[in-house]
C-alpha cells in the first residue's frame, strides 16, 4: 500500500537529521536518546500504517493541552471555556509570564502553559484527585487503552516546575483560576507525565479527526462540535510562537510536547503521531516536523490545498 511506502520512506528521509537538542530543563527528558524516531499514521477507519520506533514509550507533556481542552469544553460548554481561558495565539514563548500580563490576566489560549493550567481547573469536580481521575480517563479513552503515569517524569517535573507554580499563583491573583493554585498545577504535571507513544498519538488525533470517534474502541468520546473546537484552536496555537509557520509550510491542525512528541491531524481522514527527541529552539521535534510536512505533501493533506496533491488520498482512512 502506498500509504506504508510513504510513511516509512519519511522515516528513511530525515532519520539521519542530527540537528536540535533533547530538552534537558526537566532532567529526566535529558536521558532520552536523540536518535529515538518513530511516525504512526492512523485513519478513522483504525487503518495503521507506522515505521522506526513507533512504540518507544514516552510522556505526553504539552500534547495533553488538547486533550484536556476537549474534555473541559465537554463538560462545561464553548462559552465558558472561551471567557476564561481564550483562543488568541499569545506570540510568545509556552511559558511565557510577559504574555499574561501583557493581557491583564488572561492565559490567551488553552496550549501554552498558563492556558493548560487554567483549563485543567476548569474541569467540574469537587477535588485535586477526582479532577486527575476524570484527565486520566478521558485521555486514556482518546488513546483506545488506559494510560499510565510515568513516576519518575512525574517527580523530576514536580522539582522543577516552580515557573508553572509562579504562573498560577500569577493567574489567581487576576481571578483567572477557578481551583487551588497548587492542586491545579500539581494535576497539570501529572497530566503531561502520562506514558504514551506515537502509536498512542495518531489514534487520539484520529479521534479528533472523526468527530470524537476513536477508531480502535469505536467509543464516542467527545462530541464533533468539541472536535471542531479543539483543531481550530490546535492550527492557530498548538506549535507555540511558530504556529504561523507551521500552518503555512503543512497546512494541519498539531501539538507539540518536549519529550519529541507530535499529533497532526487530517480532519476526516486521520491523524499523524511522531516521536524524536531532537527538538528546536521553540521546543518542537526536528524530524517530526519535517516528517509531517513531507506527509501532508506527499498524501495531500494541507487543509488549504485546493487540489488533491496524490491520486491515493483518500488512501490515509483505508
Amino acid at each position: 500500500m502506498r500509504v506504508d511506502e510513504l510513511v516509512h520512506a519519511a522515516h528513511v528521509r530525515y532519520a539521519a537529521a542530527d540537528d536540535g537538542t533533547v530538552a534537558d530543563y526537566i532532567p529526566a527528558l535529558a536521558q532520552a536518546d536523540p536518535d529515538w524516531f518513530g511516525l504512526s499514521l492512523v485513519g478513522v477507519d483504525g487503518g495503521v500504517h507506522e515505521a522506526g520506533d513507533a512504540g518507544i514509550r514516552f510522556t505526553i507533556q504539552s500534547i495533553s493541552k488538547a486533550f484536556v481542552f476537549a474534555l473541559a469544553c465537554e463538560a462545561i460548554g464553548h462559552e465558558r471555556v472561551h471567557e476564561r481561558v481564550g483562543v488568541n495565539n499569545t506570540g510568545l514563548a509556552f511559558n511565557s509570564v510577559i504574555a499574561v500580563e501583557l493581557n491583564a490576566g488572561s492565559p490567551m489560549n488553552p496550549m501554552v502553559n498558563a492556558g493548560a493550567i487554567a483549563t485543567t481547573a476548569l474541569l467540574p469536580t469537587s477535588d485535586a484527585e477526582e479532577r486527575w481521575a476524570v484527565v486520566r480517563d478521558g485521555l486514556s479513552r482518546f488513546a483506545g487503552r488506559p494510560l499510565d503515569l510515568d513516576e519518575e517524569v512525574y517527580r523530576s517535573e514536580t522539582e522543577t516546575n516552580h515557573r508553572n507554580r509562579a504562573i498560577a499563583q500569577l493567574l489567581h491573583s487576576y481571578g483567572r483560576l477557578a481551583a487551588d493554585a497548587d492542586e491545579a498545577v500539581d494535576v497539570y504535571t501529572r497530566q503531561c507525565s502520562l506514558a504514551v507513544d506515537a502509536h498512542d498519538l495518531a489514534v487520539m488525533g484520529a479521534t479528533l479527526a472523526d468527530g470524537g470517534v476513536n477508531p480502535v474502541t469505536g467509543e464516542q468520546v467527545v462530541s464533533a462540535e468539541v472536535c471542531r473546537d479543539t483543531l481550530s484552536v490546535l492550527a492557530s496555537c498548538g506549535l507555540y510562537e511558530r504556529s504561523g509557520e507551521w500552518l503555512f509550510e503543512i497546512g494541519l491542525p498539531a501539538k507539540s510536547g518536549v519529550s519529541g512528541g507530535i499529533v497532526a491531524v487530517a480532519p476526516g481522514k486521520g491523524a499523524v503521531g511522531a516521536f524524536s527527541p531532537r527538538l528546536d529552539a521553540a521546543g518542537n521535534s526536528v524530524r517530526g516536523q519535517r516528517a509531517c510536512a513531507y506527509l501532508s505533501r506527499a498524501l495531500g493533506l494541507n487543509l488549504f490545498a485546493s487540489a488533491r496533491w496524490a491520486s491515493d488520498l483518500d488512501g490515509v482512512a483505508s
